[in-house]
């Protein structure tokens, strides 16, 4: 499996900015919810705020991944925001942050999660990769740059 196909058109956004941290989590969770009609309204913001309440999710360089684990989905989902202008996110390096894939897989799966954590680690800290990510305009365009990243399986 690749990144790409944790994404879909309707979960990948560019906009200019949004206000704050909080208000970015909740379009990210607004899009996932979307796809996800099992889940009761607000779950997906509950579950990445829990998760930023442990620590900033803010990896530096202007990335976040929000994420987290629910009952009641079957398979990992993501969703990508990209923004013009960056939003404080109480990152590491303390750089705001435009670039944010948030990520919820079924509560039990740890391994998974991991797995794709790592994979978005990587990712996120190649420095070619984040310049084709920011120079990049457009959902099919984004997500064509996700379909390289395969998922590692250890």
């Amino acid at each position: 499996m690749n990144i790409a196909d944790l994404l879909t058109p309707e979960r990948v956004r560019c906009i200019p900015e949004v206000s704050s941290k909080k208000r970015a989590i909740e379009l990210l969770s607004d899009m996932l919810s979307a796809d996800l009609p099992l889940l009761a309204e607000g779950e997906i913001f509950d579950a990445l705020i829990a998760r930023e309440r442990l620590g900033s999710t803010g990896l530096g360089h202007g990335v976040a991944i929000p994420h987290g684990r629910l009952a009641g989905i079957n398979e990992a989902c993501a969703a990508l925001l990209k923004l013009d202008q960056g939003v404080d996110y109480d990152a590491p390096d303390r750089e705001p942050v435009d670039i944010l894939f948030a990520l919820i897989v079924p509560a039990q799966s740890t391994d998974e999660h991991l797995r794709i954590l790592a994979t978005l680690a990587r990712m996120f800290s190649e420095t070619d990769a984040l310049a084709q990510l920011r120079s990049t305009t457009g959902t099919s365009a984004l997500l064509k740059l996700f379909q390289g990243w395969e998922i590692a399986h250890d």
